[in-house]
């Protein structure tokens, strides 16, 4: 069959001989991801978009090229149909590699157990060793696959450490859940203790740095690869006598985004869920606290759903984005809070 100037892009992509054309004119960009963008666009629509660049005499010697062969039916397809497009992903994660950080409890326990019974081989990553052997053995019990490392997320060393492990055992990284985290000790920011202020950022917004730092050195190199950050509802606004929590949790939708920014060409997804107040071990020092400190916060509490989360339904955020159904979201910044930042 011969061409047409009404074919677009997809339909030119179709076939084989007309592809290799695309790339001989378009070497620097028909493997870009804004080429297959333009698949519902003709050369002609393509040439009129300013930032595509593409001069009146290389477009003539495409279109050229293009009439002087005929065009041979690689598959099935007709010459009319739009080209084949992946399939919607999947939820499954069977024979993916997935690191959690601050699996010893919580929504990084939740997260590692529904991860491993959906195939996923999780690496547990906690300071807490004890109750990070605990949530490996969970995972055992249940028929799945996992390693431990004990390690402190704020230190280069120790994240380090947990990637190797992981590529040791595994080869590959296909996700990491950079869940670790502390609260911080409600109080005014002048009466925030100067350590007490460094330790929240080491881990809360430090360690989740060091490990995208790590992680997406090999993503990188495999050309794919899947993080997801744990912010918070205060990491989208402010709650009161918590600014340090609030800063280091606006500094993880920051990374989030920034990297997002940086890898979308490179086939890794960085995305972050924001929780309100989830039925962890966190959340249950908090009345304590409330009583040491003699003051509740004007926001506190504001649960419109009247219950805190639980930590299998952020887990089941969790899975969705690490799977491959997915697909589509970077940069994405999830509220899960039932309705506290409305």
């Amino acid at each position: 069959m011969s061409y047409n100037e009404k074919w677009t892009i997809g339909e030119l992509l179709a076939y084989e001989q007309s592809a290799a054309i695309l790339a001989k004119h378009l070497p620097e960009f028909v493997n870009e991801p804004t080429f297959k963008m333009a698949s519902m666009h003709t050369l002609d629509q393509l040439a009129a978009i300013p930032q595509v660049n593409l001069p009146k005499d290389r477009l003539g010697a495409l279109k050229a090229d293009l009439a002087s062969v005929n065009i041979v039916q690689a598959s099935s397809q007709s010459a009319s149909a739009a080209p084949m497009t992946a399939p919607v992903g999947s939820l499954s994660h069977a024979g993916k590699v997935i690191i959690v950080t601050g699996a010893a409890g919580g929504i990084g326990r939740a997260s590692a157990l529904l991860l491993a019974a959906v195939g996923a081989k999780v690496t547990v990553v906690d300071f807490n060793e004890e109750a990070g052997q605990e949530t490996l053995r969970m995972i055992k019990e249940q028929g799945g696959e996992g390693i431990f490392v004990q390690a402190d997320v704020s230190k280069s060393a120790d994240v380090q450490r947990y990637i190797e492990a992981t590529l040791e055992a595994h080869g590959k990284i296909d996700c990491l859940f950079n869940n670790a985290g502390i609260i911080q000790n409600f109080s005014l920011l002048q009466d925030i203790d100067e350590e007490h202020f460094d330790r929240i950022i080491n881990v809360n917004l430090k360690g989740v740095f060091l490990g995208m730092k790590f992680a997406l050195s090999v993503m990188e190199k495999q050309g794919y690869g899947s993080i997801i950050n744990t912010a918070s509802t205060t990491g989208v606004r402010a709650e009161h006598s918590l600014a340090a929590y609030t800063a280091s949790k606006h500094g993880v939708v920051g990374l989030t985004k920034g990297a997002a920014l940086e890898y979308v060409k490179k086939g890794i997804r960085v995305n972050a869920i924001c929780p309100g107040g989830v039925a962890t071990g966190i959340t249950a020092s908090v009345p304590q606290q409330l009583q040491e400190s003699g003051y509740l916060p004007e926001e506190f509490p504001n649960m419109r759903m009247g219950r805190y989360a639980e930590p299998e339904e952020l887990a089941n955020v969790v899975a969705f984005l690490a799977s491959d159904a997915s697909s589509y979201m970077t940069g994405s910044i999830i509220l899960v809070d039932g309705g506290l930042t409305l």
